[in-house]
């Protein structure tokens, strides 16, 4: 139901019941270039459906990996020879819109001895990619592009890389992982430093898969080697559970449970953002797959105070900010978002589009190069747009769904990058949808 370009929700309604949600994205992105990169075959259930991750699926069918659908276990099964084995695709691999395809493989071609061409959409090919390019190429790749290849296309002539300490000036799981992919095949140790810890997905799983990969605080060892093949049921994505949580905290009389949701400390930080607004919410650890914590999360309606959310805790929260200034535009009082100018280079100006759309609901809202205030009360129904990105559309679903009446977000398509059965899973809760 992503295909529609306008989603009309009749709002008020409390939302009930319990959701599986889709496979993590950053899992699955990760799973898929992981099995590319290990020697046999490996299965993945429960793989993210969004068109980000079909971008990965085929950017490493481009570079020869074979990968086939398993329907009755409704996963994939990827058959590789190792990176050794991975050839020179024929065309340029189109990555859409998707920032964590483009990165990573820019990690992964950096070294192999051939060359290859990465694009995307308008959007992505405006997306800053120098803070990708320029440690790799310290490290031995040749990369050119737009503007001194800090924007893509990018081209990539890998092979022949050499270890090194890589100091970033921005805490970026994207980053940090590209680079971790190429000190795996790097000769010598690769380290890695951040300015703040940001999502450690690549490194839990890699180690979990058995690659040299050690993490400890901020600071990222990598040793030469590669992931050996495996099997991985995708818990669901956290990102995705947000938007429900979110959206049980301001409906009155909503209470809900996700179930089998991704619990990694640094993907559910917007947990403790709304705890501490004053949130109903129940986390509960089930188990662990492939180094990481599963779990299920109950959510009932809740009365909100406005918060603070700034310095380190931006990272780990910053996909979830267009949701939490929902969250902070029903709460009681004033919310301050600072720190967040990475929001200002996603698949939209998130400050800026967020400071539209909250204004269009009657809400009061300020804006800084690097912060986002909002000012809690009472929104209003309105007609409402995505800007073309998938975060700021589902935010805006997220408001219709609390607020009483019919309210119209147009532009609607754009979740299909993430999260296609969105509006089949608000209305499994019990969201009130316009045919």
């Amino acid at each position: 139901m992503s295909g529609r370009h306008e989603l009309v929700i009749a709002g008020g309604a409390p939302l009930r019941g319990r959701l599986r949600l889709p496979g993590d994205k950053s899992i699955s992105h990760r799973a898929l270039l992981f099995a590319a990169m290990a020697d046999g075959q490996s299965r993945i259930t429960h793989l993210a459906d969004g068109d980000d991750v079909g971008r990965t699926r085929h950017a490493i069918a481009r570079l020869g990996v074979r990968i086939r659908d398993v329907p009755d276990a409704a996963g994939v099964a990827i058959n590789a020879r190792g990176v050794d084995a991975l050839h020179e695709p024929h065309t340029v691999v189109e990555c859409g819109n998707s920032g964590t395809s483009m990165r990573l493989l820019l990690g992964l071609l950096a070294g192999r001895p051939f060359f290859s061409v990465l694009t995307g959409d308008d959007s992505l090919n405006r997306r800053p990619m120098a803070r990708v390019t320029e440690p790799l190429r310290r490290m031995g790749a040749q990369i050119d592009g737009r503007d001194g290849a800090q924007f893509a296309p990018l081209s990539v002539r890998g092979g022949g890389l050499q270890g090194a300490r890589l100091e970033l000036h921005v805490a970026s799981a994207q980053v940090k992982s590209a680079l971790v992919l190429a000190g795996l095949q790097a000769e010598g140790v690769t380290e890695i430093v951040e300015p703040a810890a940001s999502r450690d997905h690549t490194e839990r799983m890699l180690a979990a898969f058995g690659a040299p990969v050690q993490a400890a605080g901020t600071t990222v060892h990598v040793e030469r080697g590669a992931p050996s093949s495996f099997e991985l049921d995708v818990p669901g994505d956290p990102s995705s559970a947000a938007f429900f949580v979110v959206a049980a905290c301001i409906t009155p009389g909503s209470d809900i449970v996700l179930e089998e949701v991704a619990l990694n400390p640094n993907r559910i930080r917007y947990i403790d953002v709304l705890t501490r607004m004053g949130a109903d919410i129940d986390v509960t650890a089930t188990g662990e797959r492939a180094g990481e914590p599963v779990g299920d999360i109950r959510v009932r309606s809740s009365e909100l105070t406005g918060t603070v959310v700034a310095g380190d805790e931006v990272p780990a929260v910053q996909d979830e900010i267009p949701v939490l200034a929902v969250a902070a535009a029903f709460a009681d009082g004033i919310s301050e978002f600072r720190d967040a100018a990475e929001l200002r280079v996603k698949e939209s100006d998130r400050i800026a589009t967020m400071e539209q759309e909250l204004t269009q609901l009657g809400v009061g809202v300020e804006t800084q190069r690097d912060a986002l205030l909002v000012r809690g009360g009472h929104p209003r129904t309105g007609l409402l747009k995505s800007h073309g990105d998938h975060r700021v559309a589902m935010a805006a679903a997220v408001a219709a769904v609390a607020l009483a009446g019919e309210t119209t977000v147009r532009g609607w398509q754009a979740v299909g990058i993430s999260y296609p059965g969105f509006v089949d899973d608000l209305v499994a809760l019990g969201g009130e949808v316009a045919q």
